[in-house]
């Protein structure tokens, strides 16, 4: 009888090592997936793993909060309107924008977070208070902050529409009606600054299409004349200067 080729061999030892994994797996020690341990002052509190969980899943939500509850939404809108004011619509790109918006978001809301980090974040990393604590610590800037932002008449819409009339004071505003208010008015904003700031260019557009139609040039575009006078004006007023100037300005009691 021919013996088997080592080829062979190799081939059966892999099988069983195959076999055995996953009684291997079974038979090791299990990390409890949730823990509830004593805390130093008598009470419950859960354990450092689930604490971490919990934290690692919030930094999920940052974008959302970046765009639901802080100035970033009305400032890219504003410069998304410049831009095709402008007439270039790629220009500059998406990413400028963004990151231009970016900062200017952490120059508005620098007192904000310098609160959130001195009442809220140095305290639970220094073990001085729980999570919970500093959750609640660190939401008071940011509703302050969202409430001098909210047009009266946006509240009292979401406030109706959730049944929840007759706030006696701002702290008692949840969030669930607060944020929805807060980016109501910011679009509102948001827009009529960019009106304000179309209108000029508008001008130009509409001063250019008049001349060039006296002048009996229909086929020629209006648009491609226009640009260099667009151009030209939104440098000589400083123009940048004045957009980020106005969308600072505009969050006045917290810069």
């Amino acid at each position: 009888m021919r013996s088997p080729s080592p080829f062979t061999a190799r081939r059966c030892a892999l099988f069983a090592a195959l076999l055995l994994v996953p009684a291997l797996a079974m038979s090791a020690p299990t990390i409890p997936a949730l823990s509830i341990i004593d805390s130093s002052d008598g009470g419950k509190t859960w354990s450092v793993s689930i604490q971490i969980l919990l934290l690692m899943t919030a930094l999920t939500l940052l974008p959302s909060l970046l765009l639901a509850a802080t100035s970033f939404t009305r400032i890219v809108i504003v410069l998304a309107i410049l831009r095709q004011a402008l007439g270039m619509p790629q220009t500059p790109p998406n990413q400028i924008l963004v990151g231009l918006a970016l900062f200017l978001t952490y120059f508005v809301m620098a007192p904000v977070i310098d609160r959130i980090n001195a009442d809220a974040l140095q305290p639970y990393l220094a073990g001085t208070i729980e999570m919970s604590d500093a959750a609640a610590k660190a939401q008071e800037p940011l509703r302050e902050f969202m409430l001098s932002q909210t047009r009266e008449p946006d509240l009292q819409l979401f406030a109706g529409l959730a049944g929840k009339e007759g706030f006696a004071s701002p702290a008692e505003v949840p969030m669930s009606v607060l944020l929805p208010s807060f980016m109501t008015s910011e679009l509102k904003t948001a827009f009529q600054i960019g009106f304000l700031t179309f209108i000029p260019f508008l001008i130009i557009d509409l001063v250019v299409s008049s001349v060039l139609m006296s002048m009996g040039m229909m086929m020629l575009s209006p648009m491609l004349i226009s640009l260099p006078f667009k151009i030209m004006l939104f440098v000589l007023v400083d123009g940048w200067g004045l957009i980020v100037g106005t969308l600072a300005s505009s969050f006045a009691p917290h810069t």
